[in-house]
C-alpha cells in the first residue's frame, strides 16, 4: 500500500510539474508508473519519446521555432500574426502537453524509419491511406505518424483560413509549428529515440533541450522570408529522412566523446526549478556541440523555415483571405475560458486515468 501511494505521488508530481511548468531537471527520469497509470500497456504510446521528464525538442525552443517562424511571413501576414505571436509562442507546446492525456496523440510527434525494411515510397507509401492499408493502423502508430501529421495538420490549417475562423488558425497554427519542429529532430526517426539500444541513455533531452537552452543564443536564425510549399506531402517527408541522415552523428560523437572524458567529466549537478539534478556538464555538452558542427542550429534553422513556408502555403492555398480584418478580431472572454478549461481538461485526464492491473 505504501508502495502503491509513493508511486502515485511520483506520477502525479511529474504530470504537474510538467503541466504547469513545461521543464523538468534533466536528470529526472521518467517514471514508469506515468505508462501504467494511463491505462496503456505501449510506453511508446503514451510518450516514451519523452525521456528524462523533457518533452520533445524541449519547451524553450518549441516556442523559439514558433516566435522566429513569425518573422519569415510576407507583409500580408505579418500583422495578423504578429498580433497573436505570445499565443503562438505560448501554445508551441501544447501537443506535448496533451501526450500524457490525449489518446493517439504520441505517435503524431515520431517516425521510426529504422522499424521498415524500405523506406522506398513504393513500399513505405508517402500518404496514410495508403500506409494504412499495405501496414495497417496499429503499425503505423506503433513506428510514429509526424510526416503524416503534418500532411494532414496542413490541410485542416488551409480548411481555418478558409473559414476565416480566428481560433481555429491560431490553434492549428501552433501544433503545425510543433509537430514540424519534431520532424527535424534526428532522434525522433529511430528506435534508437534515447540511446537505450546503445548503452546512451539520455541523449534525447541532451540533444534538444540542453544544448538550445546553453548554446542558442548565439545560433543565426535569419532563414529568409517564408516560400510556397509545392509538395507539403515531400516537404514533410524530406525533413524526416533528413533529419535521419544526421543520426550517426548525434550517437556516433557522444559516444567517442564519452569513451574520451569519461563519466566523472561527463556529468555535474545543477539546481533547476529548486531541485539539485544530475546533468551533463558544461564542458561535456560544449564539446559535443563543437563536434556536430552547427548541427543543432541548422536542424533549429530548418523548423523554423519550414514552418513559416507552411503557414504561408496553407494560406495561399485558402485563397489568401485578408488577414488584417481578422487581425482586429479579439479572442472573446468566452472563448479565452474555453481554451483555459481546455488544458485544464488535460490535467483532469491524467488525475482520473487508472491502471488496467
Amino acid at each position: 500500500m505504501m508502495c502503491q501511494m509513493y508511486n502515485g505521488f511520483i506520477w502525479l508530481f511529474v504530470s504537474c510539474k510538467l503541466f504547469f511548468c513545461g521543464d523538468l531537471t534533466y536528470g529526472l527520469t521518467s517514471h514508469p508508473e506515468v505508462v501504467r497509470y494511463t491505462g496503456v500497456t505501449n510506453r511508446k504510446a503514451v510518450g516514451e519519446h519523452a525521456q528524462n521528464g523533457q518533452p520533445v525538442w524541449g519547451f524553450y525552443a518549441h516556442q523559439q521555432i514558433n516566435r522566429l517562424a513569425v518573422f519569415t511571413l510576407p507583409t500580408e501576414m505579418i500583422p495578423f500574426f504578429k498580433k497573436h505571436i505570445d499565443f503562438l509562442t505560448d501554445n508551441a507546446v501544447n501537443p506535448d502537453k496533451r501526450r500524457y492525456a490525449v489518446v493517439g496523440e504520441a505517435p503524431r510527434h515520431f517516425i521510426d524509419l529504422d522499424a521498415y525494411a524500405d523506406t522506398s515510397a513504393a513500399t513505405l507509401p508517402r500518404f496514410y491511406k495508403d500506409a494504412a492499408e499495405r501496414y495497417g493502423d496499429d503499425t503505423l502508430a506503433l513506428h510514429g505518424l509526424v510526416p503524416w501529421q503534418i500532411q494532414l495538420t496542413k490541410y485542416q490549417l488551409t480548411e481555418a483560413f478558409k473559414q476565416r475562423d480566428v481560433r481555429r488558425i491560431l490553434r492549428i497554427a501552433a501544433d503545425l509549428g510543433h509537430y514540424i519542429a519534431d520532424a527535424n529532430v534526428p532522434l525522433h526517426t529511430t528506435r534508437n529515440y534515447n540511446g537505450q539500444l546503445t548503452n546512451q541513455q539520455g541523449i534525447h533531452a541532451f540533444w534538444e533541450s540542453r544544448l538550445p537552452e546553453l548554446f542558442s543564443t548565439d545560433y543565426d536564425f535569419l532563414t529568409g522570408q517564408a516560400e510556397y510549399v509545392l509538395s507539403p506531402q515531400r516537404a514533410a517527408w524530406r525533413a524526416v529522412f533528413d533529419a535521419h541522415a544526421a543520426l550517426d552523428s548525434v550517437l556516433r560523437f557522444e559516444k567517442v566523446l564519452t569513451d574520451e572524458l569519461g563519466d566523472k567529466r561527463k556529468y555535474g549537478f545543477e539546481e533547476r526549478n529548486g531541485v539539485t539534478a544530475k546533468v551533463y556538464s558544461s564542458d561535456f555538452s560544449r564539446q559535443y556541440h563543437e563536434r556536430l558542427r552547427g548541427q543543432v542550429e541548422r536542424q533549429m534553422r530548418a523548423s523554423v523555415k519550414m514552418v513559416g513556408n507552411f503557414w504561408y502555403t496553407c494560406w495561399v492555398d485558402a485563397g489568401q483571405p485578408d488577414l488584417r480584418a481578422l487581425a482586429r478580431y479579439q479572442l472573446s472572454a468566452r472563448e479565452q475560458h474555453e481554451e483555459a478549461e481546455e488544458k485544464k481538461s488535460w490535467l483532469k485526464r491524467l488525475f482520473s486515468a487508472r491502471s488496467e492491473e
